[in-house]
């Protein structure tokens, strides 16, 4: 049992990024530095195996055996599992594709770009909504990411005071939104359905139960108001027009001045 006073006498761990860590080749365990590894490659892996099993069904011992090398291999180059987390959430933003700086479109058309593409990876990566609330999240690319939206919010026209909020609007909804689509498709997945066939089960059990079939029935004309065919069509409308919204409304924001 970890007493108090070493808990006390321990620096509260901060982030990877922010130790030393990433720069190194590896920690002093004794014995030469393992052949055929590197941060790279496991933290490569690392993505694909939380992509294929998951956050909560990951572990170094369960990387190790994908890697096909022994735990302790793994913590040459990594101290906890916490920092390879923390490395593979900034790989999977390294996929983004972000304006350059000297990009001639418009900022609505940047703003809209970045947004799709945030959602994207948020569906693609279950897993990294959680960690994105979990870490610190100042990576490499995660901070090109973020130093890309302020530089696309800062030529709307905002006032300074206004221009963090903003941000918060837009790419918070995108966050949820995505968070949302991911783990709706990764539920399909584990009932093999597809999410046209799994909408249409959850919505018939829904409006035949007492409970909150009345609402159901209350929201009807909203339902066949949002049109699309399928849930992806659905999806995409309501993404759209709620993006929109937001752009509309801080154009409204700039011309109150």
């Amino acid at each position: 049992m970890v007493r108090a006073a070493d808990r006390a006498e321990r620096p509260a761990r901060t982030s990877v990024w922010l130790e030393g860590k990433v720069s190194r080749g590896g920690g002093a365990r004794g014995g030469g530095q393992p052949s055929g590894l590197d941060r790279d490659r496991i933290t490569r892996a690392t993505v694909r195996l939380l992509d294929a099993e998951g956050l909560a069904r990951f572990s170094m011992r369960r990387l190790a055996a994908e890697l096909n090398v022994t735990a302790m291999s793994v913590y040459w180059y990594v101290d906890t599992k916490d920092d390879l987390l923390e490395l593979a959430l900034d790989a999977a933003f390294g996929e983004l594709r972000l304006p350059t700086a000297d990009a001639d479109e418009d900022w609505r058309e940047q703003l809209r770009a970045l947004a799709t593409e945030y959602r994207g990876l948020l569906v693609r990566h279950p897993w990294l909504s959680p960690l994105a609330g979990t870490y610190l999240n100042i990576g490499p690319h995660s901070l090109d990411f973020s130093l890309t939206v302020q530089r696309v919010i800062r030529r709307t026209g905002l006032p300074a005071h206004g221009q963090m909020g903003a941000i918060s609007a837009v790419f918070q909804f995108v966050y949820g939104f995505g968070t949302i689509e991911g783990h709706f498709i990764e539920r399909c997945s584990a009932a093999g359905m597809s999410q046209d066939d799994y909408f249409r089960q959850a919505m018939s059990a829904v409006t035949e139960a007492p409970e909150v079939g009345e609402a159901v029935h209350q929201s009807a004309d909203l339902m066949e108001a949002r049109g699309g065919d399928t849930v992806q069509e659905m999806r995409e409308r309501d993404f759209t027009f709620a993006l929109e919204t937001l752009i509309a409304g801080i154009e409204a924001m700039v011309e109150r001045g």
